[in-house]
């Protein structure tokens, strides 16, 4: 049984064209993925006492992630305003609410009974990777972030490394991943949504296409692929097998609104 843990981020992300908001977050959909790809997951994160929280919680206990280490505290659950443009998302407003928590001792510990731990750098526990990562695998998510420095801060600690190439060409998405390389990464994953993925190593990179669908929504196809590739690294599937189960499960996420479902009427702040 493949094992992960998701410690970080969530939101509800709100569609405002729809009226509806759905579970989300980088961390929290990970989670959820990897629990419908047949693993053992299980979320370390902060929600409000608050109906955006009750949908974030009953969406992960729905989906079999384990919430053992799911606070709820007073304050909002972090939320985010989205319009879209055809089937792909814009970010208009967003409030962290309290989702931005310190990881205690017992949350660490926690993450010792898992094979690995995924993190995203917009969850703000760049400080705890260190200590996270002598618990278990690391797996992080640079997303867009390019700064140099951070990289070369947090790749030392990475089992995998995925980082998203939105906006960059092949020579520098390369050079993105040689570096990380170069500083203590095992793999790097490089997504490029529609021009698809790059999977690399020290000795040979592995890439896939695209797998074209009509979109209906692209939100999650990201984490999707993050997911699918970390839970085949562990189960010791081939690299490119991998990348291309990532590549199927990325665009059948694209085929529904949110990035995990678990539609319901907007209601935040309450």
């Amino acid at each position: 049984m493949v094992k992960i843990a998701a410690m970080g981020d969530n939101v509800v992300d709100c569609y405002l064209a729809r009226a509806e908001m759905f579970p989300g977050g980088n961390c929290l959909n990970v989670a959820v993925y990897v629990s419908r790809f047949g693993g053992q997951s299980a979320y370390v994160g902060a929600i409000g006492k608050d109906r955006a929280g009750d949908l974030i919680c009953t969406a992960l206990v729905s989906e079999r992630v384990d919430v053992t280490r799911l606070r709820r505290l007073e304050g909002p659950t972090a939320y985010c305003l989205i319009g879209h443009h055809k089937a792909d998302r814009i970010f208009l407003d967003f409030d962290l609410g309290v989702s931005m928590f310190t990881p205690t001792q017992e949350d660490l510990d926690f993450l010792s009974g898992f094979q690995a731990l995924h993190i995203g750098q917009s969850s703000g526990l760049d400080p705890w990777v260190a200590a996270a990562s002598a618990k278990s695998l690391l797996s992080y998510d640079f997303s867009t972030r390019r700064e140099p420095e951070h990289r070369r801060k947090i790749g030392p600690y990475c089992y995998l490394a995925s980082v998203s190439g939105d906006g960059l060409d092949d020579n520098e998405s390369a050079a993105i991943a040689s570096e990380l390389l170069a500083c203590g990464s095992k793999w790097v994953l490089v997504t490029r949504g529609r021009a698809g993925a790059v999977l690399h190593s020290d000795s040979v990179s592995y890439r896939t296409p695209a797998r074209l669908v009509e979109p209906v929504d692209t939100l999650g196809a990201g984490d999707t692929f993050i997911a699918r590739t970390l839970f085949g690294l562990l189960k010791g599937e081939t690299p490119q097998d991998i990348l291309g189960h990532a590549a199927e499960a990325a665009a059948a996420t694209c085929k529904y609104y949110g990035a995990i479902g678990h539609a319901t009427a907007i209601d935040i702040g309450r």
